[in-house]
């Protein structure tokens, strides 16, 4: 894949936003990569590409493929492996946003539920800071089933959600 100047530009800012995101440059560089290619890429073919040594594509694309973003593909003929990143931007963005809640945020509530719990019996922790750790833990627990139910919307209607932006504060008052 030739990279116009236009593919370049998308490619190189989605690694420095990458980067800004907790994800190294060259992972985030490959996904731009694989989302723009018209075909399944080999990894020599990315290494050529983006100037990137080999095993750092290797170990990028692992990363990739436990994110669920990339999977492997075959061609007959050839023994190589492909990749193929997901093509819609809801998929991708819904998939990155699980993981970083699977990641993130699910363990940060559930220790703040140990917390919570370890707190009730332990004397030693002043009650202004076991009042933090259940504001803490209450707003998370809101977030989530916020976002659960979110996920769980079909997407039109979640589109029409969206579109409908600060109209439905107006709604809710």
């Amino acid at each position: 894949m030739k990279l116009t100047p236009t593919v370049e530009r998308c490619v190189l800012h989605w690694g420095e936003m990458g980067s800004r995101w907790g994800v190294s440059r060259s992972v985030a560089q490959i996904h731009a990569l694989l989302f723009l290619a018209p075909e399944p890429l080999t990894a020599d073919h990315i290494a050529e590409t983006l100037a990137i040594a080999r095993s750092n594509v290797s170990v990028s694309l692992k990363e990739l493929q436990t994110w669920e973003l990339v999977s492997i593909t075959h061609v007959i003929g050839d023994r190589r492996d492909y990749f193929l990143a997901r093509k819609d931007i809801w998929d991708v963005l819904t998939t990155i946003l699980d993981g970083r809640k699977r990641r993130e945020i699910d363990p940060t509530v559930q220790m703040l539920r140990d917390c919570a719990q370890e707190a009730k019996h332990d004397t030693e922790t002043p009650d202004q800071v076991k009042e933090r750790i259940a504001t803490m833990l209450e707003f998370l627990e809101e977030m989530t089933g916020w976002y659960d139910q979110i996920r769980g919307m079909p997407r039109p209607t979640l589109l029409k959600l969206m579109r409908m932006g600060t109209k439905v504060a107006k709604i809710v008052g």
